[in-house]
């Protein structure tokens, strides 16, 4: 029998579009984007955590003033309701999605743990 996977990742996709997490997730998200200055400033904290993430990855210390203006935006965020639930929500998703990676990471035999670690 011959298990088409890209199938079943469509099928998991759309599974997960159904979870509460995303639902949350995907409520939260709107209600805190429907705000220009909440907008603003989530689009700029999101862009400074990737930009973080990708120097991490490839081994380059965090800028000190990026690691700085990060740390005020995440400041000004938790101030608002709707910005401090939208980030949690995304967070139990994100949590979610890092769980299922590991089990397939597991099933193929890779150690998402040492791949994380530097």
């Amino acid at each position: 029998m011959s298990v088409n996977v890209i199938d079943t990742a469509n099928i998991l996709a759309s599974q997960l579009k159904q979870t509460d997490e995303y639902m949350q997730y995907s409520s939260l998200k709107q209600t805190a984007y429907e705000d220009p200055t909440n907008r603003a400033l989530l689009d700029e904290f999101k862009r400074l955590q990737f930009r973080m993430q990708a120097q991490a990855a490839s081994g380059a210390q965090p800028d000190g003033e990026d690691m700085q203006k990060l740390m005020r935006l995440s400041s000004l965020l938790q101030l608002n309701a709707d910005a401090q639930a939208y980030l949690l929500a995304e967070l139990r998703f994100q949590k979610l999605i890092a769980d299922i990676y590991k089990i397939i990471g597991d099933a193929a035999g890779i150690d998402i743990e040492a791949l994380t670690q530097a």
